[in-house]
């Protein structure tokens, strides 16, 4: 999924895991910071005359999962990039198998003008186009309305990045601002690229001097090393992956799944919790996420005297309102429009909505019906893809995000305020990473679709809120968190 400038390989691999275990798509719309110095000129790089190929193999500790192979050509006045990934993994004990596509087309500094993603991973499937104009960057998947994204800098894919470090005689002590700009999570950052070291490093019995590079990322370090031409020889990234560099032959061979990876990245509590299904408060020291963050002192979650407190919500009653006769709050009016993958204006989403809810107009009842037809009507395998409204709509298939996904779209098509949670919920002996959905019910009201819990129990920790754009954080999260039960409670 992610490019020749090797690390990114890595953080790809990274990104489509968060996307099957934190259950969501991953949009940032965090614009580029200017850096004085950083205009094009400073990313003007030796032209390339002739096609070049890489083949890289992917690795999880010791365990070979899949390889990526890369291409970049001339093309018109810059260049065009490809990379296909193909990645095995264990998700709850089941096999699932990845394949990417992306191709762009860049300018003769390798500064992005378009791109073309496309994942598919059994009967799941995403694509995504994007477009520069100007000093915005123009997305569109399927049939849903195009998303506009603000830059404040022209960006570099990673497929391209490799070449700019080609272009150049490392020295340690260097280091590169580059604006990278990832497709398949539509991630925006500055990437400050430091040379650390010099070091002779050995592959396949081959010895070369390399350059050590290494970059944060998510409060995580990256590392890739470089030979003396800047190809990329080998990459470090989080979770225990790596990929080094490799051939047409060896690349595709040999491909075992590694690790599950829903048991690998689990929290487990210094104490078990009986019968989760029925909490309605929980009260637990939580480390390794900032107290201050403000979900954590929203709705139905409080700190307290360095503690998190849940409480189970209850639903209101008398119903609070009438589905299109009350003006709900302005605040919450941005909760009924569509987003980016939450085609919830879609005339198949609309019409959905509309059947399951039928004449009824009330918000509570709506809300339940429209829970229950998710939790019937979709069937539960671990997936790893984007998930979309729209696609979930069509395949019937997918893991929390895909649920939490379409329920907050059928939600907003049926006028009630939604929005989407990240966080963990317990089962079987430990916190997992998981997604569910929150509803404007009078008060926000947790719903999980894929539990059939409306409202949701008390183990469900939420860690973040809202849409696509927060969740790409919870990369830093992983194998941080540590939890200690101080008090829980039953209905």
């Amino acid at each position: 999924m992610r490019r020749s400038f090797s690390i990114f390989h890595v953080l790809g691999i990274l990104v489509v895991i968060i996307w099957a275990l934190l259950m969501t798509q991953l949009i940032r719309r965090t614009e580029f910071s200017a850096e004085p110095n950083s205009s094009s000129q400073e990313f003007r790089t030796q032209s390339l005359e002739t096609q070049d190929k890489e083949w890289r193999e992917i690795y999880h500790k010791e365990r070979k999962v899949g390889y990526t192979v890369s291409l970049i050509r001339p093309f018109k006045s810059g260049y065009f990039v490809q990379e296909e990934l193909f990645v095995k993994v264990n998700l709850m004990g089941l096999g699932r198998n990845l394949y990417s596509l992306i191709q762009a087309q860049v300018d003769e500094n390798f500064l992005l003008k378009s791109f073309r993603l496309m994942m598919s991973s059994g009967v799941v499937r995403f694509r995504m186009t994007g477009t520069v104009e100007g000093d915005v960057l123009v997305l569109s998947s399927g049939g849903q309305s195009a998303k506009r994204i603000k830059l404040s800098q022209t960006p570099m894919v990673a497929s391209s990045m490799t070449y700019f470090f080609r272009s150049r005689k490392l020295r340690v002590g260097e280091v590169f601002p580059l604006p990278f700009f990832d497709p398949s999570s539509l991630l925006q950052k500055q990437l400050l690229i430091k040379v650390t070291a010099k070091e002779v490093l050995t592959l396949h019995r081959v010895t070369y001097d390399a350059f050590r590079l290494e970059t944060d990322l998510w409060g995580k370090t990256l590392t890739f090393w470089v030979d003396e031409n800047g190809e990329t020889l080998k990459e470090e990234g989080a979770m225990g992956f790596t990929t080094v560099k490799s051939s047409a032959a060896k690349a595709p061979q040999e491909i075992e799944g590694g690790t599950d990876l829903y048991e690998m990245t689990a929290v487990a509590p210094d104490r078990p919790l009986k019968d989760s299904v029925r909490l309605g408060y929980l009260r637990m020291r939580l480390e390794g996420v900032d107290g201050t963050n403000p979900v954590l002192n929203r709705g139905r979650q409080r700190m307290h005297e360095g503690a998190l407190e849940i409480q189970k919500e209850k639903i209101p009653t008398p119903t609070p309102f009438a589905i299109g006769e009350h003006e709900l709050p302005a605040e919450w009016k941005d909760f009924l429009e569509p987003e980016f993958n939450i085609e919830s204006r879609d005339k198949s989403i609309l019409e959905a909505a509309q059947r399951i809810a039928g004449e009824d107009r009330d918000p509570v009842s709506v809300a339940k019906k429209l829970l229950q037809w998710v939790y019937r009507n979709v069937d539960k395998k671990p997936v790893l893809s984007i998930p979309s409204a729209l696609e979930v709509l069509r395949s019937r298939t997918g893991d929390c995000n895909e649920h939490a996904t379409l329920l907050t779209a059928l939600l907003r098509a049926a006028g009630i305020p939604a929005r989407l949670c990240i966080g963990l919920v317990y089962t079987r002996d430990k916190f997992y990473y998981h997604a569910w959905t929150e509803a404007y019910l009078g008060e926000w009201i947790s719903m999980d679709a894929t539990l059939n819990q409306m409202p949701a129990d008390a183990s469900h920790v939420k860690l973040l809120e809202g849409n696509l754009d927060k969740q790409v954080v919870l990369a830093g999260w992983i194998g941080e968190l540590k939890v200690q039960i101080l008090d829980h409670r039953y209905d």
